[in-house]
């Protein structure tokens, strides 16, 4: 199995699923096969990619899982749509230790094909996130560089170490990625360097800028290196894109 890369944060707005969608269109540039996999309810990774939200989730239909991915308009990328179905998010959120231990083998069964898989998870630290954790071979956490960066961190971490350290996991910290940087704020170089100075070498050396163009490309339906290839905000994905390619 290739690497199975698990985008998390409890904290909602900090680019989580903007982050999953455009590392996973930018690994797909570099000819490796690449699936999406979309565990939010809210179904941004889907939308963003111009596709429609499954009636059922895959992870909760009988059907094989690989006839559920749908190809993108990218060469390369699959993606596993999400659901907003009450019923499926309701399962998917209160799964009982048995049924998420079945999600994960589910998950991780048919993902042999694949160089990479990048999961985007709700904004939580729920079953459906402990799940994911369990599944992936990294795990990779964006943090926006404002003043409440911090707050919920550790429970985050936590959960992580909980993770890693049971016997049958291969998860480990794949790196901490600083969003929305706007370097003319005071504020934000403040909340940089205080990451990286307790989380060292975790933390990516290449940053996400806060631009408008990062934003927009969701509502067109592409990543923003193809909606906006000269942006600040694609140059930052292209250059994180090549970073996780050297910490294999």
């Amino acid at each position: 199995m290739g690497r199975v890369i698990c985008v998390a944060n409890q904290k909602g707005g900090v680019g989580k699923t903007t982050t999953a969608l455009n590392l996973a269109c930018t690994l797909a540039k570099t000819r490796q096969r690449v699936l999406l996999v979309d565990l939010d309810p809210q179904c941004n990774a889907t939308t963003g990619l111009g596709q429609s939200p499954s009636e059922r989730h895959a992870l909760v239909d009988s059907r094989p899982l690989r006839e559920s991915f749908s190809e993108t308009y990218l060469t390369g990328l699959s993606l596993l749509p999400g659901s907003r179905s009450f019923q499926d998010v309701d399962v998917l959120a209160n799964s009982s230790d048995s049924h998420s231990t079945m999600l994960a083998t589910h998950l991780s069964g048919s993902l042999g094909s694949f160089d990479t898989v990048l999961i985007d998870c709700p904004p939580s630290l729920g079953p459906l996130t402990r799940t994911a954790l369990t599944s992936a071979s990294e795990v990779l956490m964006p943090i926006q560089c404002e003043y409440f960066a911090m707050e919920g961190l550790t429970q985050m971490i936590e959960v992580i170490r909980q993770t890693i350290d049971r016997p049958e996991s291969r998860l480990k910290f794949g790196g901490i990625l600083l969003t929305m940087f706007d370097a003319s704020v005071e504020l934000t170089g403040e909340v940089a360097r205080e990451v990286r100075e307790f989380f060292g070498e975790i933390v990516f050396q290449n940053v996400i800028p806060r631009d408008v163009a990062v934003s927009e490309a969701p509502s067109h339906g592409r990543s923003v290196v193809d909606y906006a290839p000269r942006s600040r905000g694609a140059r930052g994905y292209v250059e994180l894109c090549q970073e996780v390619l050297e910490r294999v």
